[in-house]
């Protein structure tokens, strides 16, 4: 996995949000790889039923993994 679900993935082990979320992303079978854009992501999440809470985590770490590229 590359993008923003390989860089997901270091947060498996993590408490909270986004360890709830990279939990969920690696669950997943079909947590897409690309487009590696936000809304793909949304659209993924929305698509599956996801709260608001689940979306504003996907939002934070977003924001989190584009700081970094």
């Amino acid at each position: 996995m590359t993008g923003f679900g390989g860089w997901l993935t270091q947060f498996t082990q993590v408490k909270g949000a986004i360890g709830d979320l990279a939990r969920d992303a690696a669950a997943d079978a079909d947590w897409p790889e690309e487009p590696d854009e936000l809304e793909t992501y949304v659209d993924h999440l929305e698509d599956a039923g996801a709260s608001s809470a689940a979306l504003e985590a996907l939002t934070d770490a977003w924001a989190q993994y584009a700081a970094r590229q």
